[in-house]
């Protein structure tokens, strides 16, 4: 079968990833304008934070099932749809009128957003030969990444200048210029234009409630103290039952949800599993350092959004350079270089103290931005390359839900590390303050002494000395707990380079070959 007629490369390019800019701006603007949600909508803090955990669970729902729902009603069909829908609850979230209509509006958001970053993904990759699959991914990885940095100072902007509606009234113009740009400029290869099949209704159920369950036990665990909640508990177990059922059910379906058969590649699990770790490193550190720097170290939240934006910044000006150059170079080298920069920043972080300065917690950030920017772009030209064409957006829905898992594992797993070790740090450092430490004596002695020269009176100044202890005590064993993070972090980095090293190097100039045309 003669392919159709391609359009430019780039003009597709800029059209898939205008929609999908829009879905990762969206998720970090509405996080910044959640307390004047809260206030406008008289909702507690718990109630607003729903409309972010629904939002994130909807979009884990339907991110695996992107390749599938392209094979029944068509990629470009799916791909205005998802976009049309996008635009509308945008416009009925800004619209909101009550705590409760917005998370269903989120929901509602939620399914119609998750397709688009597979979906863009898998059309870069069919509009780029193989052997400029790094540039495409150095695309994608700007969307990706541009987001996250001017999505804070931007949602800020607008819910200070105008009113926290206009976050999402927003994205109402870039989303009817993305359809109209979709509508002359997407074309569907002749694998992807609809096909009448046997919907796998059991694939469906199983894989909605494992996901969707497993992404609510991650972003709600720490607050509801994890397995110490019946209902953390019921989430678990149905999350592990669901996906296990879910993965027997697809190995038999004659048309599955999500066909598990690019996991037959090695390199496709492999890349995959380092890429789980990646993004449970960066965003683990992503909330780790903001919560350091404001709680410990007395930052504002622009200054603590000041030391992250220059990662970010980072990221963008390696991204391309990288794409630009892979071709010419074995990928595994790029991304052995980014994990040492990764594990060295982590490393860094781990030798922070309460008395850095600003230099020196700034530079982590920049280092973990070039690993990233280096990582990010080989990694996944390694993992999608003994994928054929017709495959494409299966594989890339997959590899869009392990990225999508591991950053909430990673967030989950770390802030929990953080409360345990800090819990663990204290119990060790209250042994030592005893009446019978000279040092404790000396030091509650001269609190005392300082708050009494201040008017207290001396059994106030005793008390106040004691608590002025304590708060030093907690303030260094939440320190110390960091510290332990940012190490483990580090560890993590450098236990893959051997899962790199064996993946297989599938040649510079040379790709999948596009079995589908």
């Amino acid at each position: 079968m003669t392919p159709s007629p391609q359009p430019n490369k780039w003009i597709v390019a800029g059209t898939v990833m205008l929609p999908m800019f829009m879905v990762v701006l969206d998720t970090s603007v509405v996080n910044v304008a959640l307390d004047h949600i809260r206030g406008s909508l008289s909702a507690g803090i718990d109630e607003a934070t729903w409309s972010i955990t629904a939002y994130l669970a909807a979009n884990a729902v339907v991110i695996p099932m992107a390749g599938w729902i392209s094979r029944l009603i068509g990629r470009k069909r799916y791909l205005l749809f998802s976009v049309a829908g996008f635009t509308l609850t945008s416009f009925l979230c800004g619209a909101a009128w009550n705590i409760e209509s917005l998370i269903v509006f989120r929901i509602l958001q939620g399914l119609t957003g998750g397709s688009m970053p597979p979906l863009s993904q898998a059309i870069l990759l069919e509009s780029f030969p193989p052997s400029q699959y790094g540039m495409a991914m150095a695309i994608f990885g700007l969307g990706v990444s541009f987001g996250p940095i001017i999505g804070p100072v931007l949602g800020g902007w607008i819910t200070d200048v105008l009113s926290w509606n206009w976050v999402f009234f927003i994205n109402i113009p870039i989303g009817v210029l993305s359809i109209v740009m979709a509508v002359f400029v997407v074309t569907d290869p002749h694998y992807v234009r609809g096909t009448k099949m046997k919907i796998d209704y059991w694939g469906l159920l199983l894989l909605a409630a494992g996901v969707g369950c497993l992404q609510l036990l991650l972003d709600r665990g720490q607050r509801y103290d994890w397995f110490g909640s019946n209902l953390m508990v019921a989430l678990g177990l149905i999350a592990a039952f669901s996906l296990s059922l879910f993965i027997l059910v697809e190995l038999r379906a004659e048309k599955p949800i999500v066909d598990l058969g690019a996991f037959r590649s090695p390199s496709f699990c492999l890349g995959n599993l380092a890429m789980f770790v990646f993004m449970a490193n960066l965003f683990g550190t992503l909330v780790l350092l903001p919560i350091y720097l404001q709680t410990l170290m007395g930052y504002t939240a622009l200054l603590a959004g000041v030391v992250l934006a220059p990662g970010g910044v980072a990221n963008l000006l390696t991204m391309p350079v990288v794409g630009r150059f892979l071709h010419r170079y074995n990928p595994k080298n790029f991304v052995l270089v980014g994990i040492f920069f990764t594990a060295y920043s982590t490393y860094l972080m781990s030798r922070f103290s309460l008395g850095v300065d600003f230099g020196t917690v700034l530079w982590p950030r920049i280092f973990m931005g070039i690993g990233m920017g280096m990582l990010f772009i080989p990694l996944t030209t390694m993992t999608i390359a003994g994928i054929g064409k017709e495959d494409m957006g299966n594989a890339t829905a997959l590899y869009n839900l392990i990225r999508n898992i591991g950053g909430s594992i990673g967030i989950a797993i770390i802030t929990t590390m953080v409360t345990r070790r800090a819990q663990f740090h204290q119990s060790r450092l209250v042994d030592s303050l005893t009446p019978y430490d000279p040092v404790y004596l000396l030091r509650a002695g001269q609190g005392a002494g300082m708050l009494q020269q201040k008017g207290l009176d001396p059994h106030s100044a005793q008390h106040g000395a004691l608590g002025v202890i304590y708060e030093n005590t907690v303030r260094q064993a939440s320190m110390l707990a960091f510290a332990d993070v940012f190490y483990i972090l580090t560890l993590m980095m450098v236990i893959l380079v051997p899962v790199v090293i064996i993946m297989k190097n599938t040649g510079n100039n040379e790709g999948p070959a596009p079995t589908g045309e």
